[in-house]
């Protein structure tokens, strides 16, 4: 179905489309809406609205039915990112402390989890291992694989610290009996909040039930270097406090090093590298100060 039939049915004249990514804005007869494909959970949305989470822009359309979905369209407005962030991150606990449940913990659960990053971890080692032979074994290297082997220890070493913790979490949930579960917006970021007169998370494809934990990790990889994370960390428990074993999962994930593809310019490698090497440093001076 054609977006103009789509829009007659709610009485709505387009007048002019703008494309933004995978949405399309649409300024028509009654005010500018949103159109895009809909792909948010239904009985997670359901669930919001029980809970009265209404920081989401509102659908025009019935979501249930449709497979596409209109909103209104919001404004943004122009505040610093130091503010927004800290704005968003008191949206995200109040998400997580008005969707919190908990459930008997399947042990099978955690046991996945330990044994993806183990084996992550594993095989980290192998490949940095291998990346490090083969640069040692050249007369001459290159600026990024000298670059590299300046700061192989500092990747060892994470891997290593990432193996200690995660055995430190595996003994701690060993005791568990219930597991605390949240609504997931599964994919946070400064592009999907919005700040005007009220707060609004948008673009909730990602949204599933997990931990607490996803969530800012999934934050913190997006925007590591753009931001002291310390300060968005005590926002964030001043509101929602983190369980001792959810905290040390989120510091075993943060903590772990990226996989460093050989590929690209050298200048784009060099750079390529020099960050992630930052985001080890960060990671570390995050872990310590807050455990």
């Amino acid at each position: 179905m054609k977006i103009n039939e789509i829009l007659k049915r709610y009485s709505l004249v387009p007048t002019r489309y703008e494309k933004n990514g995978k949405a399309n804005i649409i300024d028509t007869n009654n005010g500018r809406y949103v159109y895009k494909e809909s792909k948010i959970d239904k009985e997670i949305l359901s669930y919001l609205k029980s809970r009265n989470f209404d920081y989401m822009p509102k659908f025009i359309n019935n979501i249930k039915e449709d497979e596409y979905q209109i909103t209104e369209y919001l404004q943004d407005y122009n505040i610093p990112k130091e503010q927004k962030i800290l704005d968003l991150i008191f949206l995200v606990s109040l998400l997580h402390s008005k969707t919190t449940h908990y459930k008997e913990i399947d042990l099978n659960d955690y046991e996945e989890i330990y044994e993806d990053i183990d084996g992550n971890l594993d095989y980290l080692y192998s490949y940095y291992t291998d990346i490090i032979t083969i640069i040692e074994s050249k007369v001459f290297m290159s600026p990024s694989e000298y670059l590299l082997a300046r700061n192989i220890s500092k990747i060892y070493e994470s891997i290593d610290n990432c193996k200690n913790q995660l055995e430190s979490w595996h003994e701690l949930i060993k005791n568990k009996r219930k597991q605390r579960n949240v609504v997931l917006h599964g994919n946070l970021n400064l592009n999907h909040f919005i700040r005007n007169e009220n707060s609004y998370l948008i673009s909730w494809d990602k949204a599933k039930i997990g931990s607490p934990v996803f969530d800012l990790y999934k934050l913190y990889r997006k925007h590591v270097l753009d931001f002291d994370f310390e300060d968005i960390l005590n926002e964030y428990e001043l509101h929602y406090p983190l369980m001792e074993d959810e905290k040390k999962l989120l510091f075993v994930l943060i903590s772990m090093p990226n996989l460093i593809e050989f590929e690209g310019t050298e200048y784009n490698m060099c750079t390529k590298i020099s960050k992630e090497i930052d985001i080890l440093y960060k990671s570390e001076s995050l872990t310590t100060k807050t455990i």
